[in-house]
């Protein structure tokens, strides 16, 4: 019977699963390798990727977990002191914080029995193994850092977005920002305050779509409309029009003209990026051809000479302490019943390997109330667990909410949060 269960890493996906996990009675351990908890959101630790400006993306609603509201008085953007304090305050008050162990990275995780739908997993930490009765994964998929290969040579500097820190780097450079993320728009627009000449490569034209829409967070407009039942083309019709109104057509914008359409990559919100690229600031580039010592050439022909190059080019999903075997892994990522759910073993989940549309934490939540109540009925013999336990075994179809993403690894576990919600929801609901 399933009672004692590991979850790797300490930040906001790992507590979420083990607050969840204690609410079902298990007795959890949460083995995290930094000196404190946070994970990404605690600013100046080795693996955390957040710089000093950071505020979140998704508005507070959209973010924060379901069952916790974050404080009145928090902006409708946090910073990242603030959602470190808020996952600080989530910890307390659900016990979650006397059951992790700090400095404890976790080197091994293997099956104690291979191929049984109810193994035990030994896990090693510190040189010492542990058998636990379940496992759940969820120490992020942000913290590897992916540089894309060019021709040529590049002699000056150059640094990822992962160890990006203040835009004082920039001061006195000519800088090039490389993708078109979130991040690389940030980082690009404190490169036009500091730097002596800013530049932005993207490989493909984007919709950049401001934080605020008629005086209320985008992303809050956008679930109103979800939440009316519009389908997606009235959605994307009527967000074209708005985006084509706030910002301008890329002829009048300067900005690259998108080769999709709208909700087909990842949101990039950003009020600023625009901005600055009307008044000069900021110069877009198409995708590098090559390096030529200190000189940059570009597809469309152009070159620039720069003395920085900063790549916001994402991460590799990555769980080096676990075979990919042993995590269903098929064309570069696990393949997870939602995301979450192993087809075969019963006693191993991954928490947080998403990308969504919206904000995390909240997804989060749903995910490991999911997972903590199948695994208590696992423990308990409940025919529910047999039920769900074949519906796991086939992928899961509905996380993309009808929109086709453009084929890109930034994609791989892109999920649309409103129908994937409304599945977690679902999946929760039958466990009970």
């Amino acid at each position: 019977m399933p009672n004692h269960v590991c979850v790797v890493g300490a930040g906001s996906s790992g507590l979420a699963a083990a607050k969840n996990l204690l609410q079902q009675g298990f007795t959890v351990d949460v083995l995290e390798r930094e000196d404190d908890l946070g994970g990404n959101w605690n600013y100046g630790k080795p693996f955390a990727r957040v710089y000093r400006s950071t505020h979140t993306i998704s508005s507070k609603p959209g973010t924060e977990y379901t069952d916790y509201p974050m404080p009145a008085e928090y902006p409708d953007y946090p910073h990242h002191t603030q959602i470190l304090a808020y996952l600080r305050a989530y910890a307390e008050r659900f016990g979650v914080t006397e059951r992790i162990r700090y400095g404890a990275a976790v080197e091994r995780i293997a099956p104690e029995r291979g191929g049984a739908a109810d193994t035990r997993w030994l896990v090693t930490s510190n040189g010492a193994t542990t058998a636990y009765d379940a496992v759940v994964i969820a120490n992020g998929h942000n913290w590897s850092p992916k540089t894309p290969a060019y021709a040529g040579t590049f002699t000056g500097e150059t640094m990822h977005s992962a160890h990006y820190r203040t835009a004082d780097v920039f001061v006195g450079k000519r800088v090039l920002v490389v993708g078109g993320g979130n991040s690389g728009c940030d980082i690009v627009v404190e490169a036009a305050q500091f730097a002596e000449r800013a530049y932005h490569s993207t490989r493909r034209g984007y919709w950049y779509m401001p934080k605020y829409l008629f005086g209320r967070p985008a992303d809050q407009v956008g679930d109103r409309m979800l939440a009316l039942g519009m389908p997606l083309w009235l959605r994307r019709a009527t967000a074209t029009f708005t985006h084509r109104l706030l910002v301008g057509p890329s002829s009048r914008s300067r900005l690259p003209k998108p080769d999709h359409a709208l909700f087909e990559t990842h949101p990039v919100v950003n009020t600023l990026l625009p901005y600055y690229v009307g008044q000069g600031d900021i110069a877009p580039k198409p995708d590098i051809a090559r390096f030529d010592d200190r000189a940059v050439h570009f597809t469309d022909g152009s070159s620039v000479d720069v003395d920085l190059v900063v790549f916001a080019t994402g991460f590799n999903i990555e769980f080096p302490f676990i075979d990919n075997a042993q995590l269903n892994w098929v064309d570069g990522r696990p393949r997870l019943h939602q995301n979450v759910f192993h087809p075969s073993y019963d006693t191993l989940f991954v928490a947080g390997l998403i990308q969504p549309d919206s904000g995390q934490f909240g997804l989060v939540h749903w995910q490991t109330l999911a997972l903590a109540r199948f695994l208590a009925a696992v423990r308990d013999g409940s025919p529910q667990a047999a039920a769900f336990r074949a519906e796991k075994r086939a992928p899961a179809s509905g996380s993309s909410g009808g929109v086709r993403y453009k084929e890109s690894t930034r994609h791989f576990v892109e999920v649309e949060h409103w129908s994937y919600r409304k599945s977690l929801e679902r999946v929760a609901a039958m466990l009970v």
